[in-house]
């Protein structure tokens, strides 16, 4: 095997142009930063001279909104800022190997709840009900109907009306 000579004191320089073309260019474009930003400085000022100069009076809007407009996008606005998580997680709370849901029709302008379900037996409702009435999310909890549908082996379809306790206004 043949040795290794490492040699840690450097005695050999690089050659001496490496250095000044290095400064060059970074000179070079700190020059050229430096224009670009005194450049978009004035185009800056211009704009700002050219918006003083404006009356804020001339603008008119593009458009005028119609009263439909205004009722839609409000309830859009009040459906997005309603707290969906809350009303998942205390269906989610509750449920049962032996209810079924079928439907949930939140209304957030009221801040109620109606859930539609099927249960194996009426006890299976009741215990879903009550279930319900635990959540924190869900306040005034109560059966609104129910109806045995079957011979056999009778189900129970269901409806439960709640209102939303952390719903925003």
């Amino acid at each position: 095997m043949k040795s290794l000579k490492i040699d840690f004191c450097r005695t050999r320089r690089g050659p001496r142009w490496v250095s000044p073309l290095l400064l060059a260019i970074a000179v070079a474009f700190a020059g050229d930063v430096a224009y670009s930003g005194l450049q978009t400085m004035r185009e800056v000022r211009a704009t700002e001279v050219a918006l003083a100069k404006l009356d804020p009076r001339s603008f008119r809007p593009a458009r005028t909104v119609s009263p439909e407009e205004v009722a839609q996008a409000r309830e859009t606005i009040a459906r997005l800022s309603t707290p969906w998580d809350q009303l998942f997680q205390a269906l989610e709370s509750a449920a049962s190997e032996k209810v079924a849901l079928l439907t949930v029709e939140p209304d957030p302008k009221a801040g109620t709840v109606v859930i539609s379900g099927d249960s194996k037996d009426y006890l299976a409702a009741l215990t879903y009900v009550l279930n319900l009435s635990r959540a924190d999310a869900l306040s005034d909890v109560h059966l609104a109907r129910h109806e045995t549908k079957g011979e056999g082996r009778p189900a129970v379809q269901f409806s439960v009306s709640a209102a939303w306790k952390g719903r925003k206004s």
